[in-house]
């Protein structure tokens, strides 16, 4: 096929111009014209009182070479192959059956092309699939009763499952396009294989995780909820068995490890097992929230009520004067602060989005970067102790009853506790207590804080409104530690057998980035061993 790039239409064109556009640059008939399809959409606000979108188009014509003079026909070349090819199979026997523990997007991509691939793996998730965890959900966000094993952490499709279900990757990689044809292939609408910020939402995110372990388990794989690794059976620094928490016994020579950046026990466990981990930067912070009618305007000035548009995203960095990046993380247009705990008497925040971002405001996390020297420890594990006590202080501060401590914008820059509400009503449905969030962090994440408000209101206007809503504690935004391993074999460099993989792991970051790391580990591992007989 050729590859048209620089197609534009106006926002008041409707989608069918794009063929239109296609047929007269290439000089064709619409009879010649067999076949075309929409690679990647984007807008382009830049210009004032107009806004286009800008297409790259895949065409399938006859006589393709004649297109592809330079002289005759601009921006026209010939498709790259975008094909995932399936990585060759080792030649060395694999005894048992590879186990996949978390099933996240690392682990859950992971365990798909094992499957796929007719490996059989194993999955271990310490949560509930996805219905089940649905109602734990509802029970906490409703009565604030906290299932640890089962919450917005932990269960069926990770974290991200309730989340505003971005499937944006920051890369080249060619296995972005097999994880959204996989999505695609479970429910996802089409536009995500094209669309510059393609999201599914977290109602949608639901069915696509049920169909993909559906899919797995028809291939031969198995994958068993509420099933907490309790241990690792180590043999000459080998991998032999995974230990459950109910005494199971699971043997096995390769592990997939893809826990997610909440398991913390496991860290723990693993930490005191020997395997090689280290301490990474991390970032934490609180979610903001505006009303998405000041977004819309911001970005799209006038035409922020045109349908086509929708709501509008934001993704935005500064840099503080004590030399901390500050930057806003999982942005969710029309969307709700959601309580994301899993451990008793601690607090943490997240943000999420169904499909339609329609509720009436927007959120982001904003976040201050924090650094391993920060804790003047020499443990792993000092990232997970700080966000912790974060955790902890958040709880308290929202009476001990997970009500989120929250505080205005205006009285956070002047410094003093808020006392009532202005417009803008906190989405957070266990409700909030509104304080002073200097109480909660240590001034090196306050002062970057108050500095990036007014900083970014520059490119947002309206960023730092009076009575824009600041609700603590963002604290899970990526994990704190990184489980060494292997460049080329992605092996732990302590423990034979263990691919530590995704966010937890310290690998990704987002949900298409993690599945990525996930298929490149299911990868490693077949290609140097033949499917268990």
């Amino acid at each position: 096929m050729l590859r048209i790039s620089q197609i534009k239409i106006s926002i008041d064109d409707s989608i069918e111009k794009v063929k239109e556009q296609v047929l007269k640059k290439l000089r064709l008939s619409e009879s010649e014209l067999l076949d075309y399809r929409i690679y990647k959409e984007s807008i382009d606000a830049r210009h004032r009182g107009r806004i286009d979108f800008i297409y790259t188009v895949d065409v399938a014509v006859k006589n393709e070479a004649k297109y592809l003079d330079k002289s005759r026909y601009k921006q026209i070349s010939l498709t790259p192959d975008l094909e995932y090819n399936d990585p060759k199979v080792g030649i060395k026997l694999m005894p048992l059956r590879p186990v996949v523990i978390g099933f996240g997007p690392a682990g859950m991509f992971a365990a798909l092309l094992l499957a796929q691939m007719g490996y059989k793996p194993i999955v271990l998730e310490r949560g509930q699939a996805v219905d089940e965890r649905v109602k734990a959900i509802d029970a906490f966000w409703t009565e604030g009763k906290l299932n640890p094993s089962s919450n917005v952490q932990f269960g069926e499709g990770g974290a991200g499952t309730f989340s505003d279900g971005k499937l944006t990757a920051r890369t080249r990689d060619l296995r972005s396009r097999k994880v959204l044809d996989e999505f695609v292939k479970a429910g996802a609408p089409e536009d995500i294989l094209y669309i510059a910020h393609p999201h599914v939402g977290t109602d949608l995110l639901r069915g696509i995780v049920k169909n993909i372990r559906k899919k797995i388990i028809n291939l031969g794989g198995e994958v068993r909820f509420e099933a907490q690794m309790d241990k690792f059976v180590i043999k000459n620094k080998s991998i032999q068995a995974v230990k459950l928490i109910s005494g199971e016994e699971i043997k096995t020579n390769h592990v997939i490890l893809a826990i997610g950046h909440s398991a913390r026990d496991t860290f723990s466990e693993l930490h005191e097992e020997g395997v090689g981990m280290t301490a990474k930067p991390f970032a934490v912070g609180v979610r903001i929230e505006h009303p998405q009618e000041v977004i819309n305007k911001a970005q799209y000035k006038e035409f922020a009520s045109n349908p086509r548009l929708g709501a509008a995203e934001y993704r935005l960095t500064y840099k503080a004067e004590n030399g901390r990046g500050v930057y806003t993380f999982c942005m969710c247009p029309g969307g709700l602060v959601v309580p994301a705990a899993s451990e008793e008497g601690r607090l943490v925040t997240n943000g999420m989005s169904e499909h339609a971002r329609d509720q009436i405001n927007a959120n982001a996390g904003l976040l201050v970067q924090v650094f391993p020297e920060d804790f003047q420890s020499d443990s792993p594990l000092a990232g997970v102790e700080f966000q912790r006590q974060l955790e902890a202080k958040a709880y308290e501060l929202g009476g001990a009853t997970y009500r989120a401590p929250a505080q205005l914008v205006g009285d956070f820059l002047a410094g003093k506790a808020s006392t009532k509400l202005g417009e803008v009503i906190p989405s957070y449905s266990l409700g909030v207590n509104l304080t002073d969030l200097h109480a909660l962090f240590p001034d090196w994440i306050s002062k970057p804080l108050e500095e990036a408000l007014v900083g970014l209101d520059h490119k947002i206007h309206g960023f730092a409104q009076a009575d824009a809503v600041m609700t603590g504690v963002e604290s899970r935004s990526s994990s704190p530690i990184r489980i060494n391993r292997d460049e080329e074999s992605l092996q732990s460099l302590t423990t034979k057998g263990l691919y530590p993989s995704g966010e937890g792991a310290g690998f990704a970051g987002g949900i298409v980035s993690a599945a990525i790391d996930g298929l490149k580990c299911a990868e490693s591992l077949i290609s140097e061993f033949a499917r268990p007989e």
